[in-house]
């Protein structure tokens, strides 16, 4: 069984879910970027996942946005994504909250139609390997 480990970006909060993800999305929805504060949200999701804490639980806050489905986890230090348990049962982790590497590659881009104006065919902006500065 797989393993994936992860922690926020203080690394007060730290975890582990065990088992395979069956999916992992890039949404695009305004949502998942204002949390994001990025292009998009990219999550992983276990449908017989479980969330083991292993540092910092205390300080995992959730916010479920009233009258959707929408909801997140974050620690309140840094503010980092976390795991969380959404109403459908499914363990949903962002995907740069974990340390372990992701053998799966994201399966789709979804709810491309509210993607941002700026987030269109990125592949001739130039890359760095590190800060161009």
């Amino acid at each position: 069984m797989q393993t994936h480990r992860g922690r926020c970006l203080c690394g007060t909060v730290s975890f582990e879910v065990q088992g395979a993800p069956s999916a992992f999305f890039l949404c695009h929805c305004s949502r998942c970027r204002k949390v994001s504060g990025s292009a998009h949200g990219a999550n992983l999701f276990f449908p017989d996942g479980e969330i083991h804490w292993l540092s910092g639980h205390a300080d995992v806050r959730s916010f479920a946005l009233p009258e959707t489905r929408f909801a997140r986890s974050f620690c309140v230090t840094c503010g980092s994504a976390l795991p969380y348990r959404a109403a459908s049962g499914r363990v949903v982790v962002p995907a740069g909250s974990l340390d372990t590497e992701v053998a799966k590659r994201p399966d789709a881009h979804i709810q491309v139609a509210s993607c941002a104006n700026w987030d269109d065919a990125l592949h001739d902006v130039p890359r760095f390997d590190a800060y161009p500065g």
